[in-house]
């Protein structure tokens, strides 16, 4: 029986990459005198915000942070509200009793800016963030299956990443793979987890409530 769906966020949630993208520019550029790619800057990513800056600004670390943080407060009408469909999904999935639960690779400051300019904070149990030190999605899947005293197989992570899919495996947890994003790679996702990747939130939904039923 699923007792907890485990959501990533950017790509998943919302299209809220080429938020971060905009805001680690608007941050990084003036600070650093050069003018990188969106390529560039997510070829950094792995540690959560705080690291990529604590990687590339190591003096001005503080100042970094501060101005990325309110770069992406103040960009967040990039993306506006979350995929279609996933208010009534977090809200079904409640009803059957099933927890909603994060782990992202972002940092938690910017996670919760996202799911209070979403309104849908409330709609989850338990939320892990990425560590500065490096990517650690299997070992917040562990903590939460942990904290919810359940095994991997009653859980099932939803994510648009090639990463979530190994990450989650390493876990023994299934994955669900979040296609229906501009920065989605479809044919990868479907190469490394065939058969479970969804191109709209309803079509996962669908899969959800056959597996619920």
């Amino acid at each position: 029986m699923l007792k907890t769906v485990i959501f990533d966020l950017d790509g998943t949630i919302g299209d809220t990459l080429p938020l971060c993208v905009t805001a680690f520019k608007r941050a990084i550029e003036p600070l650093g005198g050069v003018t990188l790619t969106p390529r560039e800057i997510i070829s950094h990513f792995g540690p959560s915000e705080e690291g990529v800056i604590r990687e590339l600004f190591p003096d001005r670390y503080e100042e970094a942070l501060e101005l990325f943080i309110s770069s992406y407060r103040e960009l967040h009408d990039m993306a506006p509200r979350p995929f279609d469909g996933i208010p009534e999904l977090l809200a079904f999935l409640k009803a059957k009793g099933v927890k909603n639960t994060i782990v992202t690779g972002k940092g938690m400051r910017t996670l919760r800016i996202t799911l209070e300019k979403y309104g849908i904070a409330s709609c989850f149990e338990i939320l892990e963030a990425g560590s500065p030190e490096g990517p650690c999605k299997a070992e917040k899947i562990r903590k939460i299956l942990e904290e919810l005293n359940i095994s991997p197989q009653e859980a099932l992570y939803v994510g648009d990443a090639p990463t979530d899919i190994t990450e989650s495996h390493e876990v023994g947890v299934a994955v669900c793979s979040a296609a229906w994003a501009s920065t989605a790679e479809p044919e990868l996702l479907e190469q490394m987890n065939p058969g479970r990747v969804f191109g709209t939130v309803a079509g996962l939904r669908a899969y959800l409530e056959q597996q619920l039923a």
